[in-house]
């Protein structure tokens, strides 16, 4: 099979495929047999129908769309390998005369991703800076905090209750005296400033005893109506009665050394506050190296000038929306509900998503860049460990993931990840990274490290 290939147009091309006749031949054959095992005409056993007799009864034109569907997009995909193309849109396609014994010609336009070509190896050497990695005694103390607010236990206090507390109450709301049972809690512990229930119950309680009687109106935002379960009120007023039984207050334990042998594995508080302090410096590192790792993208991102296609930026934008979308419908929410509750609204909200689409595709092409250059391969061991480890975040099997992966066709999206985390590795690799101090550091960061957001671990 020969193929050409010219720019029509910005990111267009067109491909013109040539198919030699005995391939082009034995196509068309297999096309006739599907036809032949799906009709029935009188004489022939099922399969065994002519050639002759099916043009004459069917018609070639329903042979010639046989063979379109089913050869012609093969020819097509083997040009856009051969070329190292990616479409981004369904391609127009011209067929040409169709006529056995003759090679069978036909033109593809479509719209493709943008290719940059990376000038040298300009993209090493980058220079960022670390930022550095200090824990004080401050981080430490705020960490065995929020371990106190674990182990805190509730008591009952006789002062006025305050945000923080816990008060006891019998919280009754109707609408136009109909009860609502999502808003109506007998014996609920509620937290003072939760907002569970709309600022003003929160607003309301602050300043009050245990057996006052409260009563007042309140329209629930978007936010606090799903979380209390009465979403499909949100907006309404409601007209809420609460009596308030009881004052809880949260008490929280002595640090010292009793409290670490509870809270963790270690008999002192100086060995939990070492423990504490260690795992707070390995996770300021991993974040470090991945705000290094962003800063080496961004700087070659910042270096490169590329017109990106609508069709490419509009397909990115709107995946984000549909994740979004996804997100809010499994909280209970409309998009549009929870974008109130966060202040923002869909048109902000649209550009940020274009903006965040924007630099992603960016960063993609410019890692291909550095991919092809350097000649990154992916091994099939690399696509395995990756499936594993997708497979366990799934608690799937391996090779049940990996069939799904391999239906869908995202195996080839998931290699196309890995040669672009091998590329960015490759960057940070070579890059000058100073400290904050200017003192120049080793280049190399822990090979493939992906920084997370997770927060220290439990001691206990």
């Amino acid at each position: 099979m020969q193929t050409t290939l010219e720019s029509t147009d910005k990111h267009r091309v067109k491909l013109t495929v040539e198919v030699p006749p005995d391939e082009f031949g034995k196509d068309l054959e297999r096309a006739y047999r599907k036809i032949a095992q799906q009709v029935k005409i009188p004489g022939f056993r099922k399969g065994k129908v002519p050639r002759q007799v099916i043009d004459a009864q069917i018609g070639r034109d329903a042979v010639l769309g046989e063979f379109l569907e089913d050869s012609v997009p093969t020819y097509y995909r083997e040009a856009l390998r051969e070329h190292d193309l990616a479409p981004i849109a369904e391609p127009d396609i011209e067929l040409g005369d169709v006529e056995e014994g003759r090679p069978l010609v036909f033109t593809a336009v479509v719209e493709v991703r943008p290719r940059l070509k990376l000038e040298g190896s300009d993209y090493r050497g980058i220079e960022v800076t670390r930022p550095q990695v200090e824990i004080t005694n401050d981080d430490v103390d705020r960490y065995l905090d929020s371990l106190r607010e674990r182990f805190a236990e509730l008591e009952t206090v006789g002062r006025p209750a305050r945000a923080g507390d816990y008060v006891v109450v019998d919280l009754r709301g109707t609408v136009h005296d109909e009860e609502i049972p999502e808003a109506t809690r007998p014996d609920l512990l509620y937290e003072v400033g939760s907002g569970e229930f709309g600022d003003k119950l929160d607003a309301e309680l602050e300043g009050k005893k245990a057996g006052e009687i409260l009563a007042f109106n309140d329209t629930l935002g978007a936010g606090a109506g799903e979380r209390a379960g009465a979403g499909e009120r949100a907006g309404a007023e409601i007209s809420f009665r609460v009596l308030v039984k009881e004052i809880k207050a949260k008490k929280l334990p002595e640090v010292d050394d009793e409290f670490a042998k509870v809270a963790s594995e270690f008999d002192t508080l100086d060995e939990l506050k070492t423990n504490l302090h260690e795992q707070l410096r390995r996770n300021r590192e991993r974040v470090t190296d991945a705000e290094v790792r962003d800063q080496v993208l961004q700087t070659l991102i910042d270096g490169i000038e590329v017109e990106l296609p609508d069709t490419l930026v509009d397909e990115e934008v709107q995946h984000r929306v549909s994740h979004a979308t996804e997100r809010a419908e499994q909280a209970g929410m409309t998009l549009e509900r929870l974008l109130e509750a966060q202040g923002f609204d869909e048109l902000r909200f649209r550009a940020d998503a274009r903006d965040h689409a924007i630099r992603a595709i960016k960063a993609d092409l410019v890692l291909e860049a550095v991919a092809r250059q350097e000649d990154l391969q992916v091994s099939p061991e690399e696509i395995a460990r990756e499936i594993s480890t997708l497979a366990g975040a799934l608690g799937r099997e391996p090779k049940e993931v990996a069939k799904s992966l391999e239906r869908s066709g995202q195996v080839v999206a998931l290699a196309g990840d890995i040669i672009r985390s091998k590329a960015l590795d490759l960057l940070v690799e070579h890059a000058v990274i100073r400290s904050d101090a200017g003192r120049r550091e080793p280049q190399a960061l822990a090979e493939g490290d992906q920084a997370t957001d997770e927060s220290t671990e439990e001691t206990s």
